[in-house]
């Protein structure tokens, strides 16, 4: 799994970087129309993802995560090979909006490995998988810029498609799924009962909701970073400058995923979650106090090590509160709330830097990152201690 999320990732990432310089060779188009096209193409595959990711998970749920995988990164490799013989922007819109229903490849395949892994690694496992999809997505752009130079941007989709499909003939060749034997694990579920076990476990719903804050904060800066990198550091190195202030943060992750995954497993999930929320906030705010390139990528850096905790954190958690064959669902759910944040994020960063400067964005976020932590320490403290009792707790300690 850990292969082919490296490849999906890498692939998914690879197209990235010029698809607005793809919609220009469509026509002689004015500035403002492929702006304008670029954010819509990018953002409707998170649109249709959130409303199909609850769908396959429950459907991964009930017949099993390994097809499901499988139809994925086939609809996916079907999907970019297509948008390789694109003629029009319209066509690349809808060809965008048909992967976003096969999105979901890299989540259900943390819920495949959520099942299959002990409680008490969980952490540990799922981070050492998330390095997968990091260092696709590291070297995913740089290589995608490189083949689109030599090959061309239609080519470069063909050839990107390829490495899809072998991601699910990973999947089916290398892959077993361990059906689970206890009866109590294999009840099923509706989506009612779902929903009213996520809403009746407090942590839990505030740790989905994180989920969606965390990408609004994460993305919020994302459309905006090449002009904040210009306006410190000026037009030179532009390209080499902005590709380093954007991949820094991924190997700040790359590094940390799974230590803070294995800390996560000893000393529990809402504590380490709590930490890198608090930490993120503190490191976004002095983004907009930066004075040269250099201060810049060392936050950034600084900043990909505490976000990158917070993902496999959070799905260890869930592994541990949510019964076995529900789980996908549940993941599901999560993911939406993850894409609906790739939405909203964007949409807020561009807002707030035209209308206040694009320091603001730092401000903002930073404060959303904190208030997170405090609603997570607030949910965390009343169920463990007003919950469980903390003075019968005491009370019980004095006795022996």
């Amino acid at each position: 799994m850990w292969f082919a999320n490296f490849f999906v990732a890498g692939s998914m990432t690879m197209v990235l970087p010029f698809i607005s310089l793809y919609i220009q060779s469509f026509g002689n188009f004015s500035d403002s129309y492929v702006q304008s096209w670029s954010g819509w193409i990018f953002a409707i595959t998170f649109v249709t993802a959130f409303f199909f990711s609850p769908i396959w998970g429950r459907i991964g749920d009930k017949y099993g995560r390994k097809n499901i995988l499988i139809i994925s990164a086939t609809g996916l490799a079907i999907s970019v090979l297509l948008m390789g013989f694109a003629t029009s922007v319209w066509q690349l819109f809808l060809l965008r909006l048909m992967m976003g229903i096969f999105t979901g490849f890299i989540p259900m395949s943390q819920a495949l490995i959520s099942t299959q892994t002990p409680k008490e690694i969980a952490g540990r496992v799922l981070g050492t998988l998330q390095t997968g999809s990091i260092t696709g997505t590291l070297m995913g752009p740089l290589l995608g810029g490189s083949l689109a130079d030599i090959f061309g941007y239609a080519s470069t989709f063909k050839w990107t498609s390829i490495t899809i499909f072998l991601s699910a003939l990973i999947v089916t060749l290398g892959i077993k799924e361990i059906k689970l034997k206890v009866s109590t694990e294999n009840k099923s579920y509706s989506s009612k009962q779902v929903i009213k076990h996520i809403v009746s476990q407090p942590v839990l719903l505030v740790v989905m909701l994180i989920s969606m804050l965390v990408q609004v904060a994460h993305f919020s800066i994302q459309p905006i970073l090449s002009l904040y990198v210009i306006e410190i550091n000026g037009p030179a190195n532009i390209a080499l400058m902005s590709g380093m202030a954007f991949s820094v943060s991924g190997l700040g992750n790359l590094f940390m995923a799974k230590r803070w995954g294995s800390l996560g497993d000893r000393i529990g999930y809402s504590k380490i979650i709590i930490v890198l929320l608090l930490a993120a906030g503190i490191l976004y705010f002095p983004g907009a106090f930066v004075t040269n390139i250099w201060q810049l990528i060392g936050l950034r850096f600084l900043l990909g090590i505490a976000i990158g905790g917070i993902i496999p954190v959070r799905l260890a958690y869930i592994r541990q509160n949510a019964p076995l064959s529900m789980q996908g669902e549940v993941l599901g759910y999560n993911t939406s709330l993850r894409f609906l944040g790739n939405i909203i994020g964007p949409a807020l960063g561009g807002m707030l830097a035209g209308f206040f400067g694009i320091s603001s964005v730092f401000f903002v976020t930073s404060g959303l990152l904190i208030i997170s932590g405090v609603i997570m320490f607030m949910a965390w403290y009343k169920h463990e201690y007003q919950g469980k009792g903390l003075i019968p707790y005491l009370e019980s300690i004095q006795k022996h």
